[in-house]
């Protein structure tokens, strides 16, 4: 009897470490440890399970796949810093400023293109927050419209490829990057589709809410402006095909693209005479501080589910989860259910590896398609850069929004936005051709 409450009792162990406030890298760790000590004193877990650490971990450093994070992350972070966003919203802004809402789709498109080739949320936002906001209130944007879209753009980094959260998926439940990336393509302009429609019907039905921009601000015209747009948006679009493109040829690996990719920004940044040591230094300290956030949770996480599965946890969850009513349909609500309340607490690298890991071998002894699993959590996790009051796109816009924005205008703008992405996510579960279509 003491043996089957093993399992909870470390689950219930790990959210005690976290709510205590604990690192998570270090709670993983610490707990699973604590209870193979326990184990082992009771006679329920053997101790040469745990000869197996050093070779797990040694996994963990030489995963290629993993490789793709810094890579991804250095290029992001490089292209932001070299002016790319201001350039982008200021050219789509002239393109669209005409008609009523221009703005927020400029806003919504120019997020979706940083998305595919920065891929970093917080970047994003913020650069938007600081460029667009203030140009949005200045020509009479609602203050809830107009946070709602920022903060709502800035989190479309975490389901367009190449996000970050789609290569720990692809790692975590064991399917190709490659495979993850397509299947997530047409989800992640669907979404960006909705985005679009939202601030279509507020045009439509409060045209007050997002009026056109007056003719005095719209400097450019005609010819000039679409060299503008030309020398504007080549580049990304370059570097978009040269990261994505070949990936989904199957040219190259995630891990070579995203190795292409920062070249092309360190080209990109030198062309535009903003490449100096001081933007390198700073693209390299951001680089290696997330990378080695992720590479300690990772080795956090494979101590914990080590011992997990040593005291039978994995079968704990499989019962618990497979006994849920309605089958295959109902584990996936259950599941999603889950993600979403978990996502106000734990952000998207927390949930992939310390939730993931549990859910993959249910999900597979069902028979559901991992690679269309991992799109329609990714989605889900999307939401925890959302949720007020704790989501993280929104502490950004915080930081750089105008005293006159009130933190409840973001809070109550990012609700339309985070029933959209909800939206979506049934949308997959009804329809999961549009994952399959290109991902097969």
């Amino acid at each position: 009897m003491a043996f089957e409450w093993m399992a909870p009792l470390m689950f219930l162990g790990l959210v005690v470490f976290l709510l205590l406030g604990y690192p998570v890298a270090f709670s993983l760790a610490a707990n699973g440890l604590l209870f193979a000590f326990i184990g082992i004193q009771m006679g329920f877990f053997e101790f040469s399970l745990l000869q197996a650490l050093p070779d797990r971990i040694f996994g963990i450093m030489s995963n290629a796949t993993l490789l793709a994070i810094p890579f991804f992350t250095f290029m992001g972070l490089i292209l932001e810093r070299s002016g790319m966003a201001e350039e982008l919203l200021d050219t789509m802004g002239q393109l669209f400023g005409a008609v009523r809402g221009g703005l927020a789709y400029a806003v919504i498109l120019v997020g979706a293109l940083l998305a595919a080739t920065t891929g970093v949320v917080a970047a994003t936002v913020i650069a938007m927050g600081l460029i667009s906001l203030p140009i949005m209130l200045r020509y009479g944007y609602d203050k809830r419209l107009a946070t709602g879209t920022i903060a709502a753009s800035g989190t479309l980094a975490q389901i367009v490829p190449p996000s970050l959260v789609l290569i720990v998926l692809a790692d975590q439940l064991g399917v190709s990057v490659g495979d993850m990336y397509r299947g997530a393509l047409i989800p992640a302009l669907v979404l960006v589709g909705l985005y679009l429609l939202y601030v279509l019907v507020i045009t439509l039905v409060r045209p007050q809410a997002a009026p056109a921009m007056p003719p005095e601000a719209r400097t450019l015209r005609g010819s000039a402006l679409m060299k503008r747009a030309a020398v504007t948006m080549l580049p990304p679009l370059i570097l978009i095909f040269l990261v994505l493109g070949t990936i989904f040829l199957g040219i190259a690996t995630p891990t070579e693209g995203g190795a292409m990719g920062a070249v092309g920004a360190l080209a990109l940044a030198g062309l535009k005479g903003r490449l100096d040591r001081v933007l390198l230094k700073q693209a390299m300290d951001s680089t290696t501080r997330l990378t080695s956030f992720v590479m300690f949770i990772l080795i956090g996480s494979t101590i914990f589910s080590l011992v997990f599965r040593g005291v039978d946890g994995d079968a704990w969850v499989e019962g618990l989860l497979t006994s849920l009513p309605g089958g295959e349909m109902g584990f996936l609500i259950a599941v999603n259910i889950l993600i979403f309340l978990l996502a106000f607490f734990l952000d998207f690298f927390e949930i992939a590896f310390i939730i993931v890991p549990l859910l993959a071998p249910v999900a597979s002894a069902l028979g559901i398609d991992l690679v269309w699993f991992g799109v329609l959590l990714g989605i889900n996790m999307q939401t925890a850069f959302m949720h007020p009051p704790f989501g993280f796109a929104l502490f950004y816009l915080r930081s750089v929004a105008p005293q006159t924005v009130k933190t409840t205008d973001i809070y109550w703008g990012a609700l339309p936005f985070l029933f959209i992405q909800l939206f979506m996510v049934a949308l997959v579960l009804a329809f999961p051709g549009m994952v399959s279509l290109l991902s097969r």
